[in-house]
């Protein structure tokens, strides 16, 4: 590709005797990250070898983190639009329609790298950075949820990652006053390396003022405002955007430093000055700092912009170009105003106690110049780093799904309480309750607690202030079945999410995502991220679940062992009514059970599998058949008799099977219940497969001639009520036990000493 540099209309003094000036070689390049073919258009595009600083500027432009170079050939497939989505990808959030004249925007980001190598402080700015993601937009951030996956629980780490990276959760989550209302937290010895920290934010914000990124009008003033930068967080994208060694932790000088108390400022900063007609166009200033915030806002525009470096607020002494361009100090925005309202914003910004400075102006010229005292240190051309990026179409190899089960080979169930109880007494089957009471999910009045239940039911209900109307949220992945058959694994990450929310009565609106994944140079990796991909691509146009922003991390991996492919979807809802909302608890009072759906007893790929069997891997067989006209139709009907006041409590059946699903809701409520089944077999009880439900009602006739008229296979389950699950009106196990084991292990692991 062939670039024109368009030079500045006025020639500028250079500072030869800056380092940052300085030309760079090759050498430079490769050691900032770039390949020998990055590094020679760099060359081209400059018309000249960059200079140190302009290298910087490269190297993180086009890290992985940053350009997407890997994965954007893929993400293209996604379905972005709708008639109800407002902005799609490539904003600092989506936004969706939720009625009345208001908008949802989110986000899910991830903070993988940070996290490993300083567990409170990469898990705390990853809440900063993706709250301010949502804010840039005009919207009042109203709930967090995390994603959190973490290695053996016997590594020598784990224990230290869990509590630092919980600890920095609530820690920034519970200062800056927006609630965290749910999320994931899973064990699996592939993430002993490399733990995975996934955050999303969600706020609401006036349809009609949605702030971009667009920088418009040569002329205008380029303002920074909020914390000033430090040293933290240098190169923290290119950190972000390499595998791990044993040497990983020298690495804690790119991890940033956040400040919950000063990004609290700055929303109510943001917020009153959005309600002017100040701003033209706003950025955070995320990853890379200034330089992707400037670049990307200039390149919407179609601008050039000059910025005097020196005038950027800075907490530390001696700071040269260089690093304060690529600082990711935490809390700072960038802003384009409108010709004659600097007083204004000043007068906002000085009012929070928050920096505030111009520091450049709009140009004509399509360049980005950068001064020194006066000094031009960088000059460089704005569209071919921020838009033409460089693109690969890395190989890649099929995953290639293990062989289905015999299960005439797999081991008699024996007694099912004694598995059931292993289910959930299991890492990743037991109680996240320990993590989620250090999380603050009652702040700000709006955490709907419904039969009971705040975080801990199949999606987080949030009402939409001063409504009837809640927002519904979910993050959802099953990364064992990635692993076996990405395609699958990818389209049940998606259809788990749509369950999750369709099971509360919300009506599932579009998805945010965060695709995690170990090297993309590796065939495999790369074939483990199409077919996740694909399978995510197909289900949303089959759901009419469009994607509307997300976040790409590679190169999770340490020492060559990579993670399990992990394509986190992150879910959002509305309920129109919330006095129809339900969760999964069972209320008091006698009510008889539905199963919802067609169970053909999948043991493939199954927790029942996994932890009460010890068989992974391909020793597992493949993931469940995820068929999405049945997901689509099934969780239609559910909505359908949710809303018309037939369904006391719903579950979705995942992890564990039917089970497992009717031992959460007994004790999510306390009461117990008996279950009729047939078969009293481990692929009748704990069998995987999808599209299913439980609903308690005082209406199963009604319900079940509903079923028959929607051609939804249902059938009665069993009955609420006493202080055990019951099984065919013979063996019990009390709640009293069930919750022992259910909710022992986290806490007793968290407490232990290493």
């Amino acid at each position: 590709m062939t670039t024109t540099r368009r030079r500045t209309t006025r020639k500028k003094k250079s500072a030869p005797d800056l380092p940052d000036v300085q030309p760079s070689t090759e050498a430079d390049g490769i050691a900032q990250g770039l390949s020998a073919e990055e590094y020679a258009r760099a060359v081209e595009i400059c018309g000249r070898p960059p200079n140190l600083l302009e290298l910087g500027i490269f190297s993180v432009m086009w890290s992985e983190h940053c350009s997407y170079k890997s994965s954007k050939k893929w993400l293209r497939q996604f379905p972005t639009e709708a008639p109800w989505v407002i902005l799609g990808p490539g904003e600092n959030a989506g936004a969706v329609d939720i009625g009345d004249g208001l908008a949802a925007c989110f986000k899910m980001e991830s903070h993988n790298h940070p996290s490993f190598i300083e567990p409170y402080q990469g898990a705390a700015t990853g809440v900063g950075g993706i709250l301010r993601d949502v804010f840039t937009m005009g919207a009042r951030p109203v709930a967090i949820l995390n994603a959190l996956r973490f290695g053996d629980p016997d590594h020598p780490k784990t224990r230290h990652l869990v509590a630092g990276v919980v600890r920095g959760i609530g820690g920034y989550g519970n200062c800056v006053g927006v609630p965290t209302v749910g999320g994931e937290c899973e064990f699996d010895p592939a993430y002993n390396g490399n733990p995975l920290v996934n955050a999303m934010a969600v706020g609401i914000a006036p349809a009609d003022r949605i702030f971009t990124a667009k920088a418009e009008g040569a002329g205008n003033p380029v303002v920074y405002v909020g914390a000033k930068t430090g040293r933290d967080g240098i190169h923290g994208a290119t950190m972000a955007s390499t595998t791990f060694d044993d040497e990983a932790e020298q690495q804690r000088p790119t991890v940033q430093v956040g400040d919950p108390f000063t990004e609290k400022l700055l929303i109510e900063a943001c917020l009153e000055l959005m309600a002017t007609d100040a701003i033209v166009a706003i950025q955070d200033m995320g990853a890379a700092g200034l330089t992707s915030s400037s670049f990307e806002m200039a390149s919407k525009g179609g601008l050039g912009v000059e910025l005097a470096l020196d005038r950027v607020p800075m907490r530390e002494t001696g700071m040269r170009p260089y690093e304060i361009m690529l600082s990711e100090s935490q809390e700072r925005m960038l802003m384009i105003l409108k010709p004659g309202q600097e007083a204004v914003a000043e007068a906002i910004f000085t009012k929070w106690e928050l920096d505030f400075a111009v520091i450049g102006t709009l140009t004509d010229s399509g360049q980005m110049v950068l001064t020194w005292n006066g000094e031009t240190v960088a000059d460089v051309p704005i569209r071919p780093l921020a838009d033409e990026s460089p693109e690969y179409d890395r190989p890649w190899v099929e995953t290639v799904p293990p062989a289905p089960l015999d299960r005439a080979s797999l081991s008699p169930l024996g007694d099912w309480k004694t598995a059931l109880t292993k289910l959930l007494g299991s890492p990743n089957g037991s109680s996240k309750r320990w993590i989620w009471q250090q999380y603050d999910h009652m702040v700000m009045g709006d955490s709907m607690v419904v039969n009971g239940v705040g975080p801990g039911g199949d999606s987080a209900l949030v009402r939409i202030h001063g409504t009837a109307r809640a927002l519904a949220l979910t993050s959802d992945c099953t990364p064992r079945y990635c692993q076996a058959d990405p395609r699958q694994g990818g389209m049940q990450a998606v259809a788990e999410a749509y369950r999750n929310l369709s099971a509360t009565g919300a009506k599932p609106l579009a998805i945010t995502d965060n695709l995690n994944f170990g090297s993309p140079q590796r065939p495999e990796i790369m074939g483990q991220f199409v077919g996740c991909t694909q399978g995510m691509a197909e289900a949303c146009e089959a759901l009419d679940f469009p994607v509307v922003s997300g976040n790409v991390s590679l190169y999770n991996e340490t020492n060559g062992q990579a993670i399990l492919p992990t394509p986190v979807v992150g879910g959002l809802g509305v309920l129109d009514d919330l006095s129809k909302a339900v969760n999964i608890a069972f209320p008091a009072g006698g009510l008889e059970l539905v199963l919802i759906g067609e169970t053909d007893g999948h043991l493939g790929c199954t927790a029942y599998l996994r932890d009460v069997l010890g068989r992974t891997g391909p020793d597992a067989g493949p993931p469940p058949q995820v068929r999405l006209a049945i997901e689509k139709r099934n969780g239609t009907f559910v909505r359908s008799i949710i809303g018309k006041g037939l369904v006391a409590a719903c579950h979705d059946l995942s992890d564990g099977g039917l089970l497992v699903a009717a031992a959460e809701m007994a004790l999510a409520s306390g009461i117990g219940c008996s279950l009729n089944i047939t078969e009293v077999s481990a692929a009748m009880l704990f069998g995987e497969d999808q599209g299913r439900y439980i609903v308690a009602t005082a209406h199963a006739s009604a319900v079940l001639s509903a079923a028959y008229a929607a051609n939804v296979p249902a059938g009665k389950l069993g009955v609420t009520g006493g202080d055990a699950l019951t099984l065919n009106r013979g063996r019990s196990i009390s709640l009293q036990d069930l919750r022992a084991s259910h909710e022992g292990w986290l806490p007793s692991y968290a407490d232990s000493e290493t």
